[in-house]
């Protein structure tokens, strides 16, 4: 998991080099073109995606565990688990690499150029909003593999993701890096739970009958 990480916030390094060797790069040139458009409904809608995000990312496992309960469903208390999990090591990534990076907001760097439509007192990079979102279509889909499940899923996350650069808090590496950081902590945090219910012999939880945490 160390080694993975480690790859995984390279990357992140690696995409803020590369975007801040200039105001006029690609980067600011996209970030301008999607904060500069003019249409009122999808700024509208911008702002409600990313309202979401927050809400949706804590209501899945917590529904989920507790549908599972009701139902003595053991899977679905597994998977709320999982979920949870991997929301937890995106959050730890995402803020270490906040801290890491100390990037500003695109509004704070470029007033003159971005217009702020939301004001964000953390820092830029990576975007955790998109990290999160990314994190739990990832953990989704990983858990149930179907179209209904992915298609939503990632609509939604891209949806929170370019909302970020439309309302000019977020560069578009911000999003990159966001989602590779969310999408990435799914996939190491579902291996991980691979291998422990593997070693547990896939014991039930509910009741947690001969049931080894080592």
């Amino acid at each position: 998991m160390h080694k993975i990480t480690t790859i995984i916030l390279l990357c992140c390094a690696f995409l803020m080099t590369a975007t801040d060797i200039s105001a006029q790069n690609a980067d600011f040139k996209l970030l301008k073109s999607i904060n500069s458009n003019p249409s009122t409904a999808l700024r509208g809608y911008s702002r409600f995606v990313t309202n979401t995000t927050t809400g949706i990312t804590l209501a899945t496992p917590a529904v989920m565990g507790v549908v599972g309960l009701i139902k003595k469903d053991d899977e679905l208390l597994k998977n709320a688990i999982f979920v949870s999990a991997a929301l937890g090591v995106d959050g730890v990534l995402t803020y270490s690499a906040k801290k890491a990076f100390h990037r500003q907001r695109p509004y704070l760097s470029y007033p003159d150029d971005i217009i702020a439509y939301e004001t964000e007192k953390s820092l830029s990079f990576p975007s955790a909003h998109t990290s999160l979102a990314f994190s739990t279509a990832t953990a989704l889909s990983l858990s149930y593999p179907k179209w209904y499940v992915i298609a939503p899923g990632y609509f939604w996350a891209c949806s929170v993701g370019y909302s970020r650069m439309n309302l000019g808090v977020h560069y578009p590496s911000d999003v990159l890096a966001g989602a590779v950081l969310g999408a990435g902590s799914a996939y190491i945090t579902y291996k991980i739970n691979e291998w422990f219910w593997k070693k547990q012999e896939n014991k039930k939880l509910i009741g947690m009958q001969n049931f080894d945490p080592l």
